[in-house]
């Protein structure tokens, strides 16, 4: 329980259940996976097989545009990582899902997914929530690559992660921001500087 205690941490966020309940529920089908450094979780051209969810580690999710890999997600701990369309879909992914420092994910395959629906309709509304939880994150980081400037962006993103200037390559921050790298390097100057980083 130990190992998986963050992801029941994470579930309550959602609806109001018991360790027992996530015993006996959601526990029986969690696999406990594990990923070297730049290592690939999901394949690029497969259907992807797992919900997963980050207890340790640091992924991204990339598509290939000709030799460039353009990153869309950048996750860590407490994150939930994973081909949505292609999981929901079964349709074969047009994403590679990526560890970039040594990860491991407590992941639920697709058939024991619709099995937890099956056994109980709050594991199926807690399931529509966490969905609809991952839904609204992608569209407000949508809104922020149309709306804001590379400089807002920057700001956003620094003022919210902080910790993941140390952890991510900067070429990785530079894709999922939709920044320059040369723009990306003087933003960062600019945090060393000690200038405020407010969006107003």
């Amino acid at each position: 329980m130990n190992t998986t205690r963050p992801f029941l941490d994470y579930v309550q966020k959602f609806v109001d259940i018991t360790e027992d309940e996530f015993r006996q529920f959601i526990d029986p089908y969690i696999a406990v996976r594990k990923f070297g450094k730049k290592q690939v979780i999901t394949e690029e051209g497969t259907v992807e097989n797992y919900f997963n969810f980050i207890i340790k580690g640091l992924a991204r999710k990339y598509y290939k545009k000709g030799k460039e890999e353009i990153n869309t997600q950048i996750s860590f701990e407490g994150h939930i990582l994973h081909s949505q369309e292609s999981f929901h879909s079964r349709i074969p992914s047009e994403y590679v899902v990526e560890a970039i420092e040594p990860t491991t994910l407590v992941s639920i395959t697709y058939d024991d997914l619709e099995k937890i629906y099956a056994r109980s309709q709050r594991m199926e509304h807690l399931g529509r929530l966490i969905i609809t939880h991952t839904m609204v994150l992608k569209d407000r980081w949508q809104i922020q690559l149309v709306m804001h400037t590379p400089r807002e962006r920057f700001i956003y993103f620094v003022n919210r992660n902080p910790e993941l200037l140390q952890r991510v390559p900067q070429k990785y921050l530079a894709s999922y921001l939709n920044i320059k790298p040369e723009t990306f390097s003087r933003f960062k100057h600019l945090v060393r500087g000690g200038v405020k980083t407010e969006v107003a």
